[in-house]
């Protein structure tokens, strides 16, 4: 199995087409590596190296006007494959899509990127526009 870490360049170009004005959420389902895969050999766990990742991003997604809306435990794959399993579940809300696309830009941001790409077994980032919560299920009224 080949894991997702990275978007491709047309799915990049897909997400920066569509800039609709305001806020943008982003689902991350992320599964860690056991060993962090380091291009220097390095010794972490995945866990650690993803944790190196937060530190070394925040300070750009928080002076971005990034935040942290939403976070989880998984606990069961209740609907969907069995075998996916996800070490950290979380809505980040990014105040724009520019917004998104400077912090993954930004030097300091990049250079953090690398504890991601040595912690990441498999991910899902999934764009979602924000909608007014309801009660029920369904569509639109």
């Amino acid at each position: 199995m080949t894991g997702h870490i990275d978007p491709t360049k047309e799915t990049f170009a897909a997400f920066r087409m569509n800039d609709r004005p305001g806020p943008i959420n982003m689902l991350n389902l992320v599964r860690f590596r056991d060993k962090a895969a380091y291009p220097d050999g390095r010794n972490a766990t995945g866990a650690q190296a993803y944790a190196a990742y937060g530190r070394e991003s925040d300070p750009v997604f928080s002076k971005l006007g990034g935040r942290i809306v939403w976070r989880g435990s998984f606990e069961l794959m209740f609907i969907g494959p069995r075998e996916e399993k996800w070490d950290e579940c979380f809505i980040a809300e990014y105040p724009s899509v520019a917004a998104f696309v400077e912090m993954i830009r930004d030097p300091v941001y990049r250079e953090a990127v690398k504890h991601r790409q040595a912690a990441v077994l498999d991910s899902r980032l999934i764009r979602l526009a924000p909608a007014a919560a309801r009660s029920g299920f369904g569509g639109s009224d």
